[in-house]
């Protein structure tokens, strides 16, 4: 259950956005939401990154467990961010294809 912690403050966070009435002055919103979220999915990254060289280094504190689950998270919120961009270049595209 906790793999999935991230994944749903991401989308409370996004259904916070939504929330919000829409105005050119407004710091934060959904590129501050996508920030905070490239930012995390680094920083798990970096963890299953230095748990991975940890248990290479044969350290017994570190099971295989462990990080495997620490690489198997920082895999799905990767995944997760790309298929947002995918969807977000996509929406580009069709609003620049569109005929004025």
């Amino acid at each position: 259950m906790e793999s999935i912690r991230p994944v749903e403050s991401l989308l409370a966070q996004i259904d916070a956005a939504r929330a919000r009435p829409a105005a050119g002055s407004q710091s934060g919103g959904f590129g501050a939401a996508m920030a905070e979220a490239l930012n995390k999915v680094s920083q798990t990254q970096n963890g299953a990154a230095d748990l991975q060289s940890r248990f290479q280094m044969e350290d017994p504190k570190v099971g295989l467990e462990d990080t495997m689950l620490a690489m198997n998270k920082a895999s799905l919120g990767f995944q997760g961010l790309l298929q947002t961009r995918n969807k977000l270049v996509q929406a580009y595209s069709e609003i620049m294809n569109m005929q004025v």
